[in-house]
C-alpha cells in the first residue's frame, strides 16, 4: 500500500504551534494549492488543504513560516472521524508532514541575495556557490514562467 503526498502552495495563516500533554510539539496550518487546469469561466479554482507537523517538523515550521509563504510538504494523507458537539459523525482530511520545504527563494522583505533560512528539516544540507551575475531575479511583472 502506498500512501504520500506532496503539494506546494502557500501557507493561509501563521502555523499554530502547541504541545500535547506529554510535551509533544504539533503544528497545525493550512495551505492554499492552486489547481493546475483553469474553469470553463477561466478562472483557477484553490484547494485549502489541512496539514499537521508533529515534533521537529511542527517546531521548524512554527519558527520559519508564516502566512503567505511559499511551502512544499511532504507527507501522508489521513482521514480522521470525530463527533461534533451536537452528537454528529463527521470526517476529516489532513495532510500529516513527514517533511517541509521552502517553496520560495528568500524570506519576504529580505534583502537581496539574503537566503538566511535553513533547509528543510529532514532534507539534506547543501551549498552551492553562485556569483552575483549568474542568475537575473525576476519581478512580479515578468509574468509566468514557461513550467
Amino acid at each position: 500500500m502506498l500512501n504520500r503526498i506532496i503539494l506546494m502552495g502557500r501557507l493561509t495563516r501563521d502555523p499554530e504551534l502547541r504541545r500535547t500533554g506529554n510535551g509533544t510539539a504539533v503544528t497545525s496550518f493550512s495551505l492554499a494549492v492552486d489547481r493546475d487546469f483553469k474553469t470553463q469561466s477561466g478562472e483557477k479554482e484553490t484547494d485549502f488543504i489541512d496539514i499537521v507537523a508533529w515534533r521537529n517538523t511542527a517546531e521548524f515550521v512554527s519558527k520559519y513560516f508564516t502566512k503567505g509563504r511559499m511551502a512544499v510538504v511532504e507527507g501522508r494523507l489521513q482521514i480522521r472521524d470525530w463527533t461534533d458537539r451536537d452528537g454528529g459523525k463527521r470526517r476529516s482530511a489532513e495532510v500529516v508532514a513527514d517533511n517541509v520545504y521552502f517553496g520560495d527563494s528568500k524570506r519576504d522583505g529580505a534583502p537581496s541575495g539574503d537566503y538566511g533560512a535553513p533547509p528543510a528539516y529532514g532534507a539534506p544540507a547543501r551549498s552551492v556557490p553562485v556569483g552575483p551575475s549568474e542568475f537575473a531575479e525576476l519581478g512580479e511583472e515578468d509574468g509566468e514562467l514557461p513550467f
